[in-house]
């Protein structure tokens, strides 16, 4: 499994790419969607509403189970993955790319920072 080492990652199993030093791109891990097995669909009625570090901001539903999808850090979420609503399983495909669920506008990205290293999400999945 592949954890790229420019993203931070949650022990929920999200993923942050922070993009211009106030917005970050969200999305779950190759070994979340591993274990979803296939994502049929993928629900965030929270754009444009600013939540906290752990609220819930979602569900993914996959073949056999919904799972909520928790926010990695504070923040406005300011947009859905447009392409989920007609192809969930890009989040199976490319995780880390096409796959991406929402763009956040950070409350405090030195947050980000607090996040799992790369490494210590591969030592926490084993």
């Amino acid at each position: 499994m592949s954890f790229p080492k420019n993203l931070r990652y949650t022990k929920e199993h999200e993923w942050v790419r922070l993009e211009d030093g106030h917005t970050a791109t969200i999305g779950i891990t190759e070994y979340a969607q591993s274990e979803l097995g296939d994502i049929v669909y993928v629900e965030v009625e929270t754009v444009g509403k600013t939540l906290e570090a752990g609220a819930v901001f979602g569900t993914v539903e996959a073949v056999k189970t919904v799972s909520d999808l928790f926010l990695p850090v504070s923040g406005t979420i300011a947009e859905l993955n447009p392409e989920l609503s007609n192809a969930p399983d890009l989040v199976n495909s490319d995780p880390y790319g096409k796959g991406w669920m929402i763009k956040l506008t950070v409350t405090d990205p030195s947050h980000i920072n607090e996040l799992l290293t790369a490494d210590a999400y591969a030592s926490l999945v084993g």
